[in-house]
């Protein structure tokens, strides 16, 4: 690399199913064409900061943040995702020796990207002036917006210049040709990849809710009773094993993620839907209906949670914590990183208390294998077959291991 190549390159390795790809990117252009293929999905309304290791600038972990809306909240921001990227990669075991920066925001109405690139800048300096003091220069900043790039750090305007410079044509970079090679899937923008798992809207949202009503005041009661609890977890796993089976069997045609979400949608009645929604607010329900998904086919089982989040309107929103959670965990377990992080990151914005989701999604993050989970799903289940023996034996009515979760 030249001394330019340094100051805004860097190399990203790729893992198809029987090797690796390592692709070096060089130039402003490059990286931006590259980011969605860092991350998954494109990242609307986001900074992204990407560690560096080594001469050569290898990339390391990502992070990932909403752009906040005020001044305030833009100054307090930069120690933290400074600190947070320098912890991060020394908890795997390396230091950053720098970073790449990476604002994506579309202009409002009347405003172009250039207007954004400069009302951005000066988190940009915090970033730089944050980064430097924890000796990570920060090597390139980019603005993606209205189509172009911007860059921040270099003063070369015959390939950077004011007006910014048009992005490459999506499909065709060194970078998207890797990452085919690999099998790599795109997930389109991060705004696409949210919608396929919030709330439908009216009129569906206004018949969904009148469902979750009307089986509440029956459920509800029964989940609080001991001894109906144990028949109302036995019912919502049955119900689930049939919907699954549902969705195995008849597959969309549809070639676009709407198509596919709206054939899910029509596969589900609202009585069904609100069974399982409230059903799987006990929270041995869920931890059952996420060991038996292990041992499922991923792409019909991530389907049906996908449906089944969005069919929590209104007052039932937090509801979908749960079925946000099952989605994420489904998706890492079978390699799908992207789709996990969004469905734990959309889990903990309904209820950020929401423990199995805090867990899954830290140990997603920090590039653990899922097979950890596992182990500690299987043990919880043991250990519940464990207290069900025991009370056979000792005469008693409700038992279970618990959860940890």
């Amino acid at each position: 690399m030249t001394q330019h190549d340094r100051e805004t390159g860097g190399t990203e390795p790729i893992t198809p199913g029987t090797g690796q790809v390592s692709v070096s990117l060089r130039e402003p252009a490059e990286l931006a064409e590259a980011l969605p293929y860092l991350l998954g999905f494109y990242p609307d309304d986001s900074l992204v900061v990407v560690a560096l290791h080594g001469e050569r600038g290898r990339f390391g972990g990502r992070l990932r943040i909403g752009i906040p809306d005020t001044e305030g909240g833009r100054a307090a921001l930069a120690p933290q995702i400074a600190e947070c990227l320098d912890v991060s990669a020394r908890a795997r075991g390396a230091r950053p020796d720098g970073a790449l920066v990476f604002l994506c925001q579309e202009p409002d109405e009347g405003s172009n990207g250039r207007e954004v690139m400069e009302r951005l800048r000066p988190l940009v300096q915090d970033l730089r002036l944050a980064c430097g003091k924890r000796e990570m220069p920060v090597y390139e900043a980019l603005c993606l917006s209205d189509g172009r790039y911007f860059s921040y750090c270099c003063p070369d305007q015959r390939c950077c210049p004011p007006e910014g410079v048009p992005l490459g044509r999506s499909g065709t970079s060194a970078m998207a040709a890797a990452a085919a090679y690999a099998g790599i899937p795109m997930h389109g923008s991060l705004r696409e990849m949210e919608k396929r798992l919030t709330p439908l809207g009216p009129p569906f949202s206004d018949e969904q809710k009148r469902a979750l009503d009307s089986l509440s005041l029956q459920l509800t009661p029964r989940m609080l009773r001991d001894e109906d609890r144990k028949q109302v977890r036995t019912e919502t796993l049955a119900l689930l094993g049939q919907l699954l089976e549902r969705f195995q069997r008849r597959a969309p045609k549809a070639a676009t993620p709407s198509g596919e979400d709206a054939h899910d949608d029509g596969l589900l009645s609202h009585d069904e839907c609100a069974a399982v929604i409230l059903g799987l607010q006990d929270r041995e329900t869920r931890d059952q209906a996420a060991e038996w998904m292990e041992e499922v086919d991923v792409a019909p089982a991530l389907r049906l949670w996908r449906a089944l989040s969005r069919r929590c309107p209104g007052p039932y929103a937090v509801y979908s914590a749960a079925l946000l959670t099952l989605a994420g965990w489904v998706a890492w377990s079978g390699g799908d990183v992207p789709t996990a992080r969004v469905s734990l990151g959309l889990a903990l914005r309904v209820d950020p208390d929401y423990l199995l989701a805090q867990l899954l999604h830290h140990a997603c993050n920090e590039g653990l294998d899922p097979k950890l989970v596992r182990r500690c799903l299987r043990a919880e289940r043991e250990g519940r077959r464990y207290g069900e023996e025991g009370e056979k034996e000792e005469g008693e009515t409700d038992g279970g291991a618990g959860s940890a979760f």
